[in-house]
């Protein structure tokens, strides 16, 4: 019985370790965020090249995400994720070093690629934890990724408000970061492969399962890009919004989702992830419709905070899910984490195109059908339902998390 007790007290500790990791991954992505016009200046590219170069974080991402998994195989999961997330809290000083649109290009590509890696680590882990501790946590972690990217980047902008030079700010930001996110691995479950255990392929297709739930992540994450980077625009443009209240409207949406996200596990666990997620694409739509027939700002900010409401959990439920669909979670996470990465790139230029051809009543129209698909197809999120007992896998030994 001390044996189970003094386990099930590691796994506890092990759930804070991962939330602190979700947080310091977030406050590099807030910290980044609010330097960006600085970064433009320093580099002297055009609005249009720094679009270009924006793009770039998601393609490292989509590169390097499926190779997390045999990382973690090589050096087990506690040193692969404290390796990882140190390189991508200190790859947060590069783009503020790029001197020019090539280097720059370059920088983000490092940044998105060290992201994704990162990202796929703690996820993997967060899903194991989950699993020993019998009751959702997904959505929380997920959440104190939202509190760190807000901390971050209030952070950010009391520099930039300063008018620090965004070398020294990221320079301080990465090695507060970097000994907060490797100082939290210490107690995080250190996994290590089974003697008879493969590698799995550095490079290999996501499993059908993960394509399934990855095209529920596909449309909550759309929704998201689309609502972050066109809600100020929808507002001032279709509605004559303020400036002041177009920014509100933003700010509101992204604190919807965190708060959201903090309390969502228990919804989770009260009623599964289907009929959550279901419920989740009723709102989400819900939400959409009112943005779509809005005549009044106070109407169509309703609309995103529903829309903000109804996306919150979704991604971390698919990761969850994903994490159980088969024998390799680490592979099954990435596919899902590549296709939600794609998602965010495309989504706030696929509005922009449509508005152009249409209009951003019709741009909208689309994220709200795209809403209304969770509801339809939560059903592949079954595999985040099963039975999740307390022991530890078989195929995995774990060493106690005390250095």
């Amino acid at each position: 019985m001390s044996g189970v007790v003094y386990e099930q007290r590691e796994v506890r500790r092990a759930r804070y370790a991962v939330a602190a990791v979700f947080a310091a991954h977030g406050a590099v992505t807030g910290s980044f965020a609010t330097r960006v016009p600085w970064i433009q200046d320093h580099a002297s590219v055009s609005a249009g090249q720094l679009g270009i170069a924006l793009a770039f974080p998601a393609f490292g991402a989509s590169v390097a995400m499926p190779l997390a998994g045999s990382v973690s195989h090589r050096f087990g999961a506690r040193n692969a994720l404290r390796g990882l997330i140190a390189l991508w809290t200190l790859a947060l000083v590069l783009p503020s070093l790029a001197p020019n649109l090539l280097t720059l290009c370059l920088a983000l590509f490092v940044y998105g690629a060290t992201a994704g890696m990162a990202d796929v680590a703690m996820n993997a882990l967060g899903v194991e934890v989950e699993s020993r501790l019998g009751r959702s946590i997904m959505s929380g972690l997920h959440g104190m990724w939202s509190a760190g990217a807000l901390i971050g980047s209030a952070a950010g902008t009391l520099a930039a408000h300063l008018g620090s030079d965004a070398r020294l700010h990221h320079a301080l930001a990465a090695a507060v970061l970097t000994v907060l996110g490797v100082g939290a691995c210490t107690w995080v479950l250190d996994l290590q492969p089974a003697e008879d255990e493969e590698p799995p392929p550095r490079f290999a297709l996501p499993p059908r399962s993960a394509l399934l739930i990855g095209a529920v992540g596909f449309c909550a994450v759309f929704a998201e890009g689309a609502s972050l980077d066109w809600s100020a625009v929808y507002l001032r443009d279709q509605l004559e919004a303020s400036a002041g209240l177009a920014a509100a409207c933003t700010t509101g949406f992204t604190l919807t989702m965190a708060i959201a996200r903090i309390a969502g596990d228990r919804v989770v666990d009260r009623y599964g992830s289907v009929r959550t997620v279901r419920v989740s694409g009723v709102l989400a739509a819900l939400g959409g419709v009112l943005i779509v027939v809005a005549n009044h700002p106070a109407v169509a900010m309703g609309g995103f905070a529903l829309m903000g409401l109804g996306i919150a959990v979704v991604v971390p439920l698919c990761f969850a899910a994903a994490g159980r669909s088969g024998p390799n979670p680490s592979l099954a996470i990435a596919g899902v984490a590549t296709i939600t990465y794609t998602s965010g790139l495309i989504a706030p230029s696929a509005i922009g195109t449509l508005a152009q051809v249409t209009s951003l009543v019709v741009s909208f129209g689309l994220v709200t059908v795209l809403a209304g698909g969770l509801a339809v197809f939560a059903g592949v999120l079954r595999s985040g339902d099963r039975d999740r007992p307390k022991i530890s896998r078989p195929s995995a030994e774990v060493s106690d998390p005390r250095p």
